[in-house]
């Protein structure tokens, strides 16, 4: 059996749906959540100065979606073929484009030039992004891609807190159904389940 070490802040974010496959692929993984004040330390011992990280025997590897791409061929959840695949990445790096979008705003210094971006984006691209996740994901069967459960719902379900939180949406599940549909396809695994209710809670 590998030594698996996952390394990640003690938040979900872009973290939590590495730990989510690596649950469900039935790992012995340990856990380390870098608490910020050790986080400089750390730092230059990661691939490529950031996280998450996924350590396997000593060999540590960057990059979350990346790294979800590769725990879903290993457990069995990417797709048939390269077609397949293809659709996976398409659809789940439009979710991250959304993400990096509104990262882009949260993350804004000036509180003045913060309010107005967001103001923007909520009137002019939020409505038209998440309006076609909505309908992605409604054609797919409650999935992200493929009609079925792939990789890509971990990391849609493991983000999904975080993705609320920049949005400015702690209501975004109500607005749109679907999207816990896919969360709740995710957690509800046993288990994911099993993990996610003894793992250290955090709000994103």
């Amino acid at each position: 059996m590998p030594k698996i070490v996952f390394h990640y802040f003690p938040v979900k974010a872009l973290g939590e749906s590495t730990r989510l496959l690596l649950a469900y692929g039935g790992e012995d993984f340990e856990d380390h959540r870098v608490p910020m004040e050790q986080w400089p330390d750390f730092k230059p011992s990661t691939p490529f100065g950031q996280m998450p990280v996924l350590e396997i025997d000593g060999k540590k590897y960057a990059q979350s979606l990346a790294t979800g791409r590769y725990l879903g061929h290993k457990y069995g959840l990417a797709g048939a073929n390269i077609e397949e695949d293809f659709e996976i990445d398409q659809n789940i790096e439009f979710v991250n484009d959304i993400r990096a979008k509104s990262a882009l705003v949260q993350y804004e210094p000036d509180a003045a030039v913060k309010a107005k971006k967001h103001e923007e984006h909520s009137k002019n691209l939020y409505p038209f992004l998440l309006e076609r996740l909505d309908q992605m994901i409604k054609s797919n069967n409650g999935h992200i891609a493929l009609g079925k459960l792939t990789w890509a719902d971990f990391v849609f379900a493991g983000m999904f807190d975080y993705l609320k939180m920049m949005l400015q949406m702690p209501d975004l599940e109500t607005k749109y159904p679907s999207f816990k549909q896919v969360v709740d396809n995710v957690y509800s695994l046993p288990k994911v389940k099993e993990f996610s209710d003894k793992a250290p809670k955090t709000d994103v």
